[in-house]
């Protein structure tokens, strides 16, 4: 029997339809047979630039037969072995959308004859004529994160096949992708928001809840996913300990963001008030239940559309939902919260992430700031003598 040919092996034919062929050897089936790459050109000085770029891309591969896999086999392959059992059904959920745009260029191709070209072709379409339903706002392409959000997954899968030898290289690598562009953030002021809470009133269910989302500012999923025994009466702390993911049908009830979403913050009297004459009218477990199933806890998609109500009565701008959350980190640190207090009521990782999310009102309270130690400085030097004006620079002045 013949021995078993090396990976990297190249070796170049004429062909009968008078092309030149270069073969090289990528792999090895289960039985020993060799899998092997083809490159094809016009001559053989054409051909052997093209076979030795390909035998360095395949240097030290060693592909095997699931190498043939479909991209949609792959796919569901890396959801059961990979996403579903570490991430949240709400991140799972999401990722599949992504999956199926992808899908949908490339899911009947096989995993080791995706290119660069192909994913740079998904990307491209996407960006021009993406979304499924076109409106005068939006346009008929997706937004450049969601874009960078298909890149991400494509590339995290590729990743894993070429982890697993299966492809020898990623080619999600050497594409162009939309940069990371975060939404910009819009924060009511103070007068914008004596016009919210006074709207609000005026609706006794929603009240409440866009009541405690301006005084504590947590996330749409968080305040959701609130239980009665989450609230401490006596202590007046409300536990943030869960999150309501998904959207539509597809609705589940798990961890927060982060493991610094998991905590206990204290609430203003006044939010505290409100919570304790809530209490008084339980009628769910879940302090903000849904109106046609009070079993279940109010879905993020009606607070969504009932703030954009609240918005358009009040004349105020469009602002998402999440911006409430701004508004009231925006307001706190105005208000002299420090960094690291807000960090905690926000469930931020860390107050850094907290100070470079809020720099256009930390750039104003160190301008205030600047003021105040000139002021005292001032009482204590006098206004002829600044402390930077050391003897040698006065030394220096003509």
């Amino acid at each position: 029997m013949a021995g078993k040919r090396a990976n990297g092996e190249g070796s170049v034919k004429k062909r009968a339809d008078g092309r030149w062929e270069g073969v090289i050897v990528v792999g090895h089936k289960s039985d020993g047979r060799p899998i092997t790459k083809s490159v094809f050109a016009k001559t053989q000085k054409e051909l052997l630039p093209k076979l030795r770029r390909t035998i360095d891309t395949y240097r030290g591969a060693e592909l095997t037969e699931d190498s043939s896999m479909t991209v949609f086999e792959w796919t569901e392959k890396w959801f059961a072995e990979y996403a579903v059992p570490k991430l949240r059904p709400s991140t799972v959920e999401g990722y599949r959308q992504y999956a199926k745009q992808i899908c949908r260029f490339i899911g009947d191709k096989q995993l080791k004859s995706v290119t660069t070209a192909d994913c740079q072709r998904i990307y491209n379409t996407l960006k021009k004529s993406g979304r499924v339903k076109c409106t005068a706002r939006s346009g008929k392409g997706l937004s450049d994160a969601s874009v960078r959000s298909v890149h991400l997954l494509l590339h995290e899968m590729m990743e894993h096949a070429r982890q697993k030898k299966l492809i020898a290289v990623n080619p999600t690598v050497g594409t162009v992708v939309p940069k990371q562009n975060s939404a910009e953030m819009k924060v009511l002021n103070e007068e914008q928001l004596d016009i919210y809470l006074e709207i609000i009133r005026s609706d006794p269910f929603w009240h409440d809840f866009f009541y405690l989302e301006l005084t504590t500012g947590l996330r749409l999923g968080e305040l959701c996913a609130l239980r009665w025994e989450d609230f401490d009466q006596s202590k007046g702390t409300l536990r943030v300990s869960r999150t309501l993911g998904g959207s539509g049908d597809v609705v589940s009830v798990g961890d927060p963001k982060t493991d610094a979403g998991k905590r206990a913050i204290f609430l203003p009297q006044s939010t505290a008030t409100v919570m304790t004459e809530r209490l008084k009218k339980k009628y769910s477990p879940w302090i903000f239940p849904s109106l046609d199933e009070p079993e279940k806890p109010v879905s993020k998609s009606s607070a969504y559309h009932r703030h954009k109500y609240f918005l358009r009565a009040a004349g105020l701008p469009d602002i998402r939902f999440h911006d409430l959350r701004h508004t009231f980190a925006t307001h706190a640190l105005k208000s002299g919260v420090d960094a690291k207090t807000l960090s905690g009521i926000l469930g931020h990782t860390n107050a850094s992430f907290t100070l470079d999310t809020y720099t256009h009102v930390t750039g104003e309270m160190q301008h205030r700031a600047a003021e105040i130690v000139g002021g005292f400085m001032e009482e204590i030097f006098g206004k002829e003598l600044k402390p930077w004006q050391t003897d040698e620079k006065k030394e220096q002045e003509p």
